[in-house]
Formats: structure tokens, C-alpha cells, sequence
């Protein structure tokens, strides 16, 4: 794999066409060793000179963000040196020369921005229900599987078993297990053929990691931000709402809130975040598990704008549907509100319609004219998801990820009530996940104390 790799970037020196296989624009783990392993096998099961090359479908600066993407690629000793990005390869450039092929991966609907290459789109291979009115007119293969890996693993074990080194083999093992949740039948992520093809690749290297120890590892990994600087931190897992030109940036960090507020040069930063991404309020939501494994979080408002700062934390202090249950905590600057947060089981989804409303309050109290358009709406920001469609949503300005799904969404490790397969596979987001964990934790802790009395 790693002389393949090596390889890939020389051919992009060259004059020549491309066969590119590319991930989605979240570029988790799934997407990420999809595209490896997918090239990989292509490049050696073609007869033609053909060159497949996979791309990660983010820029090289943000690949520190994806803490278990960067853990896995050093644990199998792939260096991130070799890998090929997408701001390292003009991929419109090459379809307007003609020498452009691409087979998506983990996807099969591209973004505006991409919508010329769709006619280049010569296969897919996806494990989430089609979007038939935007599905491209080339081979398609879609099942709906824990894992995209899953597919790629079964490829090239129908393929060309004989290409499958320890060091694919363990990129696939690894990232199949920590989709599917560690195979926990009691989460019900992984399908018969998720688990078929992960003890498949365990029967041919014996010697690859244990289930538990893999998976513990990489979603250790994936909610580490030890080693990120305070803007990658709030980068990491954000969304955007906005109304009449005014825009909440709510981003979840994943560490204690008086850890982060002590950090060095946090106004500054903040300020600086807020300037680089045109946002009037930052609120950052704390996520973590206590010593006895119970969820705590904890909230921060940071806004130079005094009334808007106090008619936002008006409205979250005074919520009833949901209680938020805030408990304020010494501030460290006045443009800046902290909380405990002593419901729970307020997730993020769960925050934004109150703070669309925090928004309506203060524009209604600023007697904005009338004719305007009335904007309303939420995005979610580059790394934590893959192609959010806001379609049919019931809450207005609200995409219909951010409601309460039938369903835990899923790419990154879903925790769900019933079978995924019920109504097909949709997104997650570490917060659906830390959510879900919330609910498991309170539901055990409750059924311990009624079997005590």
C-alpha cells in the first residue's frame, strides 16, 4: 500500500489522465480508507495503463481535526506525507482537459461547487440510501451497510484476494469495527455481512488487533484535541445559524469548560474566529464524561455585543421546553457567559431552535424594517459532515439533520434504538454519538437504584 501511495503522488507529475477516487467531503476514517483501499485494488486489478490515484476530499490543514484518521495512518504506518488532498489537485482542470475519470466512494451526490464534474462520475460505491434525482448516471453499487468499508473489503476479497497485504487488511479490520461500534449487537449498526467480512479478514492475518483494543483506541483518538490549537478546537464540530445577516456559531468541544477557558490567549482567540468566520456570537458547548462515567456539559456564550450577548443568555437561563437547568459560573471577561449545564440531555440539536429564537427576540426588539427578507437558516461548517440536506425539514431554518431523527444518524459510530436498515442510514456527528452514550448512562444509572431499593 505504502509504495502504491508513493506512487500516486509521482503520477500526478505527469501529463496524463486520472482515474481519481474520491472520498466525501467529511473525510472520516470510513471515507478516508475507502478511497485508499478502493484505488489500491483498482490500480492492481486494471490490465490498462491506467492510473487510479484516491484523494482525500479536504484540505491537507485539515486533517489534524480528524484525531482518529491521523492516530490510524500512524499506527499503520502510512505517513500523511504521501497522501494526496484536495487542494493539491485540481480536479476541474483536469475534466476541462478531458483527462479527468472520478469513481466516488462514501458518497454518491456531489456539492454545487462540484456539479461540472458530475459527468466525469464513472462509478459508485456507497452504503447510504440513493438520492435518486441526484444520483449520476454510471454503475452504481449501493447496499446498506454499517461500513463503506465493508464493500471495499468485499471487492477485493471476490476481486483479487491475493492483493490483500496485513497492512490494507488491518486499514479495513480497524475501520469497519469502529463504524460498526465494535460489532455490538445490542447497538445494531453492524449488518450479518459487516460482521461476515470482518471475521473473514481476522481468519486470513490472525495477528491483527483485538476488536476491543482497536476500537478503543480510535475513538479515544477521535475525541482527543489535546494536540489542537483553539481555532482547529472550535473548528472541529461546528454549525452556523443565521437570521437577518446575524450568525451563531455553536461549536462542541470535547474537554472541561475551565480547561478550555484557561487557555492562553482565549479572548484573543475567540475574537480572532469570530472575525475569520463573520460570526456576531460563539457559544461552545463542553462534552465530557465525569469519573463515574456520567455525562457533563457545560456552555460558554462569547459575544462583544452586549445586548444580543444578554438577550441570548435571557432566553437560554428562562427555557422551559427544553430546561436547560443553567447554573452560572464565574466569567473570566464580560463578553463572556459561562454555565453548567445541568440538563444532560440537552444535545446541540436540541440548542439551536433556542437560540433561533434568541435571534427573533433581539432582531424584534431592534425593530428591524419591514421588507426585509426574513433569513433564517442553519449550515453545518466543513469537517463534521457529508453533504447535510436540509430537505423537508418541519422546523424552519433548522436542516432536517439537526431535528430529532427517527434515527441516530450515523458515519461515525451510531448508537441506535432499532435496526439502521429500518429507513436506510443517516449522518452522525460525535455529538449524536455523545448524546446517545448520555441516554444509556442515565437509563443504567436509573435501573441500578430501583434494583438497589
Amino acid at each position: 500500500m505504502e509504495d502504491y501511495l508513493q506512487g500516486c503522488r509521482a503520477a500526478l507529475q505527469d501529463s496524463r489522465p486520472l482515474h481519481v477516487v474520491l472520498g466525501n467531503e467529511a473525510c472520516d476514517l470510513d471515507s478516508m480508507v475507502s478511497a485508499l483501499t478502493l484505488a489500491f485494488y483498482l490500480a492492481k486489478t486494471t490490465e490498462a495503463e491506467e492510473v487510479f490515484v484516491p484523494v482525500l476530499n479536504i484540505k491537507r490543514s485539515e486533517l489534524p481535526l480528524r484525531g482518529d484518521n491521523v492516530f490510524f495512518l500512524q499506527k499503520v504506518h502510512i505517513p500523511e506525507s504521501i497522501l494526496i488532498f484536495r487542494d493539491e489537485i485540481d480536479l476541474h482542470a483536469l475534466h476541462q482537459a478531458g483527462q479527468l475519470t472520478l469513481i466516488l466512494v462514501d458518497h454518491h451526490v456531489l456539492p454545487k461547487s462540484d456539479a461540472a464534474l458530475q459527468e466525469t462520475v464513472a462509478e459508485v460505491l456507497d452504503h447510504r440510501p440513493i438520492e435518486q434525482e441526484h444520483c449520476p448516471p454510471c454503475h452504481v453499487s449501493v447496499e446498506l451497510v454499517g461500513s463503506c468499508a465493508t464493500l471495499v473489503t468485499e471487492r477485493i476479497l471476490q476481486g483479487a484476494p491475493e492483493i490483500l497485504d496485513r497492512q490494507t487488511a488491518a486499514l479495513l479490520h480497524g475501520t469497519i469495527i469502529l463504524d460498526c461500534v465494535n460489532m455490538d449487537l445490542k447497538i445494531g449498526k453492524a449488518t450479518l455481512k459487516d460482521r461476515r467480512y470482518v471475521e473473514k479478514l481476522e481468519a486470513l492475518f490472525p495477528d491483527l488487533p483485538n476488536r476491543n483494543d482497536i476500537f478503543d483506541s480510535l475513538q479515544k483518538a477521535k475525541f482527543d484535541v489535546s494536540g489542537l490549537t483553539t481555532e482547529q478546537m472550535l473548528r472541529k464540530d461546528q454549525k452556523t445559524i443565521h437570521r437577518q445577516g446575524t450568525k451563531v456559531t455553536v461549536s462542541a468541544i470535547y474537554m472541561d469548560l475551565e480547561a478550555f477557558l484557561q487557555r492562553s490567549g482565549l479572548i484573543a482567540d475567540l475574537r480572532a474566529f469570530c472575525q475569520a468566520h463573520s460570526c456576531d456570537v460563539l457559544v461552545a458547548m463542553t462534552i465530557l464524561f465525569n469519573t463515574n462515567n456520567e455525562p457533563v456539559r457545560q456552555l460558554a456564550v462569547f459575544c462583544p455585543h452586549v445586548a444580543l450577548r444578554m438577550t441570548i443568555c435571557g432566553v437560554l437561563e428562562r427555557s422551559h421546553a427544553p430546561s436547560l437547568k443553567l447554573t452560572p459560573l464565574p466569567s473570566t471577561h464580560p463578553d463572556l457567559q459561562a454555565y453548567l449545564q445541568g440538563n444532560t440531555q440537552v444535545s446541540r440539536k436540541k440548542l439551536l431552535p433556542l437560540l433561533q429564537e434568541a435571534l427573533s427576540a433581539y432582531l424584534d426588539s431592534t425593530q428591524i424594517p419591514a421588507g426585509l427578507p426574513d433569513m433564517v437558516g442553519v449550515s453545518t461548517e466543513p469537517v463534521d459532515k457529508e453533504g447535510n440536506s436540509a430537505g423537508n425539514s418541519l422546523l424552519p431554518g433548522v436542516s432536517q439533520d439537526e431535528e430529532e431523527p427517527p434515527l441516530p444518524p450515523t458515519p461515525m459510530n451510531s448508537l441506535v434504538d432499532e435496526c439502521p436498515l429500518d429507513r436506510g442510514l443517516p449522518n452522525l456527528s460525535a455529538e449524536a454519538i455523545f448524546e446517545k452514550c448520555s441516554q444509556i448512562s442515565l437509563s443504567r444509572s436509573t435501573a441500578a437504584s430501583l434494583a438497589k431499593e
